[in-house]
């Protein structure tokens, strides 16, 4: 008798890729297995969308590394506003940039801004880990400054902008959960721009994206973040003016090497 279900010849390929390769089929249809899974993630992709940001967690991993972060909001009122007017999530709340203007920061090399962006689940995985290797590099290196760290809530990239401009930041890296994929709701994108300040445009950040275990793993990250700093910082410019010239390994290998120099990990 012919099996309900017809293999596809490649589909151990499926081993290395999180992509939906070599499903088979029933007929001309998509095997039940292969429809359900697909309907789960869909479902953990919308769930990343709409599922508010832990901020107490948030703040107290960041307090637990002894750092004193702020907690902003955007112009977005609500999750249902903030999707639909982009604009109002590129902006902080009178009260926000209030807050952060209080601050009274003295000029610094970084501020951090963590966002919830499109995947508050992302923010809440990757974010502590990346921004811990992160810190431990600069540490090591020494001669870096940064502002305390901004927790950012219905906030998109261009938020960070401001909330660098008003800590007097040199340069100002966003780490923001990205939209949602239906093979990865938790995935994480880091951006950066040097001399922040209102209006700036894509072109003037660089981008580093997939940061998750399944994509490009914290660590990797912080590393190829570190290099890219140090780069932006001896040239004081960042977009597409900076280019990322070493892959993962390589930037992986720099920043090892800098920690081993400098008695680190």
């Amino acid at each position: 008798m012919k099996p309900a279900v017809t293999a596809q010849p490649w589909a151990a390929l499926r081993a290395h890729t999180a992509a939906r390769i070599g499903l088979g089929r029933a007929g001309a249809s998509l095997p039940t297995a292969a429809h359900l899974a697909f309907q789960q993630a869909h479902a953990e992709a919308r769930d990343a969308v709409h599922t508010p940001l832990d901020v107490d967690a948030l703040v107290a991993g960041l307090h637990t590394l002894g750092e004193a972060p702020r907690h902003v909001h955007s112009r977005a009122p609500d999750r249902a506003t903030y999707l639909q007017r982009p604009d109002l999530g590129r902006r902080l709340s009178e009260a926000s940039a209030a807050t952060l203007a209080a601050v009274q920061a003295v000029p610094g090399d970084l501020a951090f801004v963590l966002a919830d962006g499109l995947s508050a689940l992302a923010l809440q995985r990757q974010a502590l880990p990346l921004f811990t290797a992160l810190r431990e590099r600069l540490l090591a290196e020494g001669g870096w400054t940064w502002a305390p760290p901004v927790v950012a809530t219905q906030a998109r990239v261009a938020l960070g902008d401001e909330a660098g401009a008003l800590l007097n930041a040199r340069c100002v890296v966003v780490l923001i959960g990205e939209r949602p994929g239906l093979s990865a709701p938790d995935s994480l994108g880091v951006y950066f721009s040097w001399a922040p300040r209102l209006g700036l445009v894509d072109a003037q950040r660089n981008c580093i994206s997939n940061v998750r275990p399944e994509g490009l793993a914290p660590d990797a990250a912080a590393a190829k973040l570190h290099v890219l700093l140090r780069d932006a910082r001896t040239r004081q410019l960042s977009g597409v003016a900076l280019k990322d010239e070493q892959d993962d390994r390589a930037a992986a290998t720099v920043s090892s090497g800098l920690m081993r120099r400098l008695g680190g990990a």
